[in-house]
């Protein structure tokens, strides 16, 4: 069986939305040969190429056809291909936590690899490189919380706004807070501190 008839098989198997890169078929054949299977299945419309040597299985809808491609699932298999580690950070960060309703079109992560903009339908990936003090908390709620916190400011954190995530997280996160928050600054500590155990 030819390496382009291998790759499409696991590919069918995947989820619309899949994202994945060369290094995941190189078990079925040199690098070259990979490359020059995803560039046939492309160009069959089998499999979308969305940036630099990453793909994607497109998603479709019925009325508007095929979707952008996922701007997070971009992200983590960037982060899985790079081997680096990625922390949402800003206003995309905010959002994740319920904390912000804006839906940001620009993804900033903090990264311990190498800074770049990705550039994914009409959003953004922004990789900022950062201080292995500030990746610390990475890929934990924690670092979300941290993050979010900083981004929103100290004059703009408020009982009132942190409330639903404090009801939200479980056992496990708020003890992962208490663990990290000697990582944060100090006013930064002490709401994930209330957050985690309802003391301030």
């Amino acid at each position: 069986m030819t390496v382009r008839k291998q790759i499409l098989l696991r590919v069918n198997h995947l989820q619309p939305g899949a994202v994945f890169s060369p290094a995941d078929f190189a078990d079925l054949g040199t690098p070259h040969a990979v490359g020059m299977a995803l560039a046939r299945l492309v160009r069959a419309g089998a499999i979308r190429r969305v940036s630099r040597g990453l793909y994607d299985v497109p998603r479709q809808h019925s009325l508007l056809g095929a979707l952008s491609p996922d701007a997070e699932a971009v992200a983590r298999a960037l982060a899985a291909r790079d081997h680096i580690n990625l922390q949402p950070t800003g206003a995309y960060a905010a959002n994740l936590l319920g904390l912000s309703d804006h839906v940001p079109m620009k993804l900033v992560y903090l990264t311990d690899g190498t800074p770049r903009i990705l550039r994914v339908g009409d959003r953004r990936i922004i990789l900022r490189h950062t201080t292995p003090k500030r990746m610390a908390a990475a890929g934990r709620v924690s670092g979300l919380v941290i993050n979010a916190l900083r981004w929103l400011g100290q004059k703009h954190v408020s009982a009132d706004r942190l409330a639903p995530l404090r009801r939200r997280l479980n056992a496990k996160d708020k003890k992962r807070l208490l663990a990290d928050a000697r990582l944060a600054p100090a006013w930064v500590a002490k709401w994930m501190r209330w957050i985690a155990s309802g003391d301030r």
